[in-house]
């Protein structure tokens, strides 16, 4: 008697192309999405061009198998036989891309037979800075090629259809999700960080997180901090700056606060991996960055309770409510920065107030599980999927 043969259910690979695994971006959202998707529906692969990353211990203990392509600094076109071979070997049903870094992928997943691409924008300011001819003509030629793109700002959204010439419903919008877990307020006093004095009781700390480069615009930010400790209103004697992250910017920050004589009342300890701790560390979160698109950092320190002091560029917008969570300033404004922090720093329930609504938003329309129905979406629409197991 003949036995029935059931066909092959197996869920569907989907591989990540990713540049390395050091970024925060790829190290936290990426592993968040692959642990809230249903593994009977999507299984994952991960293919990062750099080797650099120390998670993927983390992320194979999920089932996750990770290859590195091994490409050396600058040209290296080798690269992307190796790709193709490894894409022909795994034989994925999806591939999913990110960023301008991302792009060649998908020439090399369409010649290695990759039915389905997808490809994400996260960052306007990584567009801007690879916005040469060269870039966005290679943009325009690959949309073709891309079955479905995702942004995660309206900015963005508005972007890939106006000047890459995709069709609008062939993108999708998702906002970055953040684990209100990981980051949460603080349940005491604040944690005794940074060198010996720069923490006491009573102090204010006015904080950022991010990368110290021209873009980031961190040199306003300390202008504005100095403007605030030379005048004369007592509050402003309470101000702390932490500033974490690395960078070119980062030498003349500090030379900066050397020349004001502000050193002991600042601290830059460079790029940290505790950044959840440190943010409880702070009483006010400021972005000054002239170019930013739905900021994880923000979204770390909405859901750490923090009022958010942002300039009002991309999708800083999107996230920061103008005296409901926080206050939005023109960028590259010293006086109009300085004047919001003051005013936080000056009615501490004030901050308190727009933190625990900052929180709220957060909880609310940005968690890993909202972000994740969303990726489940856009792969569903696209493997035909019915969510049936």
């Amino acid at each position: 008697m003949g036995s029935l043969i059931e066909p092959d259910e197996r869920p569907h690979l989907v591989v990540h192309v990713v540049d390395a695994l050091d970024a925060a971006l790829t190290e936290t959202s990426l592993l968040h999405l692959i642990r809230h998707l249903p593994p009977e529906r999507y299984r994952h692969a991960i293919v990062c061009m750099h080797d650099r990353g120390g998670h993927q211990g983390d992320i194979r203990e999920h089932g996750v198998e990770v290859v590195n392509l091994h490409k050396r600094a600058g040209s290296d076109p080798l690269h992307y036989l190796r790709m193709f071979g490894v894409l022909r070997a795994l034989r994925p049903d999806l591939i999913h891309t990110r960023g301008g870094a991302g792009l060649p992928a998908q020439v090399v997943a369409a010649l290695a037979g990759v039915k389905l691409r997808v490809h994400a924008e996260h960052a306007r300011g990584a567009v801007d800075a690879g916005g040469g001819v060269r870039a966005r003509l290679l943009r325009r030629l690959l949309c073709p090629l891309i079955d479905h793109y995702i942004a995660v700002s309206s900015d963005l959204e508005e972007w890939l259809v106006e000047s890459v010439g995709a069709e609008p419903a062939r993108v999708s919008q998702i906002a970055n999700g953040v684990d209100s877990l990981q980051f949460h307020p603080r349940l005491g006093p604040s944690a005794a960080v940074g060198p010996p004095g720069f923490m006491h009781d009573g102090v204010f700390v006015v904080g950022s997180v991010g990368r110290m480069d021209e873009a980031g615009n961190h040199a306003t930010l300390v202008e504005a901090f100095l403007r605030l400790i030379a005048s004369p209103h007592p509050a402003h004697q309470r101000l702390r700056l932490l500033l974490v992250g690395d960078g070119p910017a980062r030498v003349e920050c500090q030379a900066l606060l050397h020349r004001a004589g502000a050193a002991a009342r600042a601290w830059l300890p460079g790029a940290r991996a505790d950044v959840a701790q440190l943010l409880r560390a702070m009483d006010l979160f400021v972005l000054p960055a002239r170019v930013e698109d739905r900021s994880n950092a923000i979204l770390q320190a909405m859901a750490t309770g923090l009022p958010v002091v942002a300039a009002a560029v991309g999708g800083n917008t999107e996230l920061v409510h103008p005296g409901f969570t926080g206050i939005l300033v023109p960028p590259m404004s010293t006086e109009l920065l300085a004047a919001a922090m003051a005013d936080y720093c000056r009615i501490p329930e004030m901050a308190a107030r727009h933190g625990a609504r900052a929180r709220s938003q957060v909880i609310a329309r940005h968690s890993m599980p909202a972000m994740a129905r969303d990726y489940l979406a856009v792969y569903d629409a696209l493997t035909g999927s019915d969510g049936e197991c």
